[in-house]
C-alpha cells in the first residue's frame, strides 16, 4: 500500500490480471475509463475525473491532485485522457504490472484492442 499527498493505493491489477486474464482486465480498464469519460467528448477530461472522483473513493482530492493525474497520462498534450493514455498511466502506476507488462503486451497486442 503506497500514500501520496494523503492519497492511499493499494495495487490490486496483479491480482485482478490474475483472476480475470488479460482480455478480462483489459475490459475493465476500458470498463474504468468509460466510466470516468466526458460522455460528449469521448475522453476524461478535468472536469469528468473531478465529477467522477468519488466513485474512485478519492472524494477528497483538491483540483491540483487532479489535474496532476490528467497530466501524469496526457501524452498528447490536449489536456484530457483518451482510452490508450488511460490504460498506459494506469499500467505506470502498478509496479508489479510494469515488471510482469511485456507478456501482457504481447498478450493484448494479438487480442481486438
Amino acid at each position: 500500500m503506497a500514500s501520496r499527498n494523503g492519497v492511499v493505493f493499494e495495487d490490486f491489477f496483479p491480482t485482478m490480471v490474475e483472476k480475470l486474464g488479460t482480455e478480462g482486465f483489459m475490459k475493465e480498464l476500458c470498463n474504468g475509463f468509460h466510466l470516468l469519460m466526458d460522455k460528449e467528448k469521448g475522453v476524461i477530461t478535468f472536469e469528468s475525473l473531478k465529477r467522477n472522483a468519488a466513485l474512485l473513493g478519492l472524494q477528497g482530492m483538491g483540483d491540483e491532485e487532479i489535474m496532476c493525474m490528467i497530466k501524469e497520462g496526457d501524452l498528447d498534450g490536449d489536456e484530457a485522457l483518451n482510452e490508450m493514455e488511460f490504460c498506459t498511466v494506469m499500467f505506470r502506476l502498478s509496479p508489479d504490472l510494469m515488471k510482469a507488462s511485456r507478456g501482457m503486451l504481447e498478450d493484448i497486442a494479438a487480442s481486438d484492442y
